[in-house]
């Protein structure tokens, strides 16, 4: 069964806007992670303990660029999101996502962000 593009992108939303609680349900068991200083494979409780602060970010846009499903149970997604830092600090990055899906529902296994130069798209 292929994945809904609007399921997909409301479970990727919820990453950006939603805390600790919502990273625990919907990460898989371990989460591949590439940002600037932090890289590496982390367990679902560890991911989760970094989105302790719900209110990170907000005016998030998501412009996709493209979605792959390999098979019935694995896609990755790619697309330039645009938000504020809670500080007020504008945010933009190339973000890519990978899922695999479970008996309980599509979980994230990988997340990347690259940052784009200033916030703003290049």
């Amino acid at each position: 069964m292929m994945a809904s593009e609007k399921e997909i992108l409301e479970i990727e939303k919820g990453f950006w806007t939603l805390g600790e609680a919502y990273f625990k349900a919907n990460a898989d068991r371990e989460c591949l992670v590439a940002f600037p200083g932090m890289a590496g494979t982390m367990s679902n409780a560890d991911l989760a303990a970094t989105a302790t602060n719900t209110n990170r970010w907000r005016d998030l846009e998501i412009d996709l660029k493209g979605i792959v499903e390999p098979g019935s149970d694995v896609l990755v997604l790619t697309y330039e999101a645009h938000a504020t830092r809670e500080s007020g600090e504008p945010y933009a990055a190339l973000v890519s996502t990978g899922y695999v899906r479970r008996a309980n529902g599509w979980k994230m296994m990988f997340h990347s962000h690259t940052p784009l130069e200033g916030g703003e798209a290049s």
